[in-house]
């Protein structure tokens, strides 16, 4: 895919799709960690139309986002024409959820006429495919645990919460919210045993009617590892809808925990 640009945050994910598509242009950010290798093109986010003009000098057509960005501070004296243009739209987005800024972001794209693409389409292998990947099979219980986590997030999903859920003994101990599944684990694993009956199932799947082609759901070594840690059964994931980065190293992570990774159309 010679017109496809990879814009990358941190993480292995831009890493794998840059891998897959060496052809691709690499973009990364000022002020953002990022393990993409070279050659890369750095851009300041502050400086959308100079972004969107190297992207059309380059000849692209098809933009990736993959991996995380956050919320870099954004200095206005520092904006160009392009991201003035889009400052109001972006000042409303930036006091919602993030389902409302990723929107605008794939809009503010698109208007420029770049088709906007998700990492499952540019390297859909990477997709959790339905079944058990790795580990026992959940038994009755973390499977009813499992469903109750998943009426959790489709209940908070208009709220745009996050992703994440864990249910033990038919009880929510914990969502992830703003600040990511690792945070979510480890304040799973810091529960009081008086407060824990079961070890319980992690879910992981994306919000109801959210846009796959930005901030698609992902697990991988680092996620089984934390799972391990907060003393969770497993992990199930909504199958199609979640990119498993590491394919080879997360199934030695569930090995070695003893974890089970459960794809189910969710």
């Amino acid at each position: 895919m010679r017109d496809l640009a990879i814009l990358s945050g941190g993480g292995a994910l831009p890493v794998a799709l840059a891998q897959a598509h060496p052809e691709a242009m690499r973009v990364v950010f000022e002020g953002v960690e990022h393990m993409m290798p070279a050659p890369v093109s750095q851009h300041s986010i502050a400086k959308m139309g100079g972004i969107w003009q190297s992207l059309k000098d380059a000849g692209v057509t098809q933009v990736v986002f993959a991996g995380g960005l956050g919320r870099p501070a954004l200095n206005p004296a520092d904006f160009d024409a392009g991201m003035m243009s889009i400052a109001p739209r972006l000042l409303v987005a930036l006091q919602q959820g993030d389902d409302a800024l990723l929107r605008l972001i794939v809009a503010v794209f698109e208007e420029q006429g770049f088709k906007v693409v998700g990492a499952h389409e540019v390297l859909p292998e990477l997709c959790v495919a339905e079944g058990l990947l790795a580990g026992p099979e959940p038994d009755a219980a973390q499977m009813a645990d499992a469903k109750k986590a998943c009426e959790i997030l489709s209940a908070l999903s208009p709220l745009d919460v996050g992703q994440g859920a864990v249910v033990a003994a038919g009880l929510c101990l914990g969502i992830e919210t703003l600040q990511g599944t690792d945070a979510l684990l480890r304040f799973v694993g810091e529960t009081p045993a008086a407060l824990r009956s079961a070890k319980g199932v992690f879910v992981k799947a994306p919000k109801v009617g959210q846009d796959l082609r930005m901030d698609m759901p992902a697990v991988g070594p680092d996620t089984v590892k934390s799972a391990a840690k907060a003393g969770v059964a497993g992990l199930v994931v909504a199958a199609g809808q979640v990119l498993l980065i590491d394919p080879k190293g997360t199934k030695l992570a569930l090995e070695d925990s003893g974890l089970f990774l459960l794809g189910q159309v969710i």
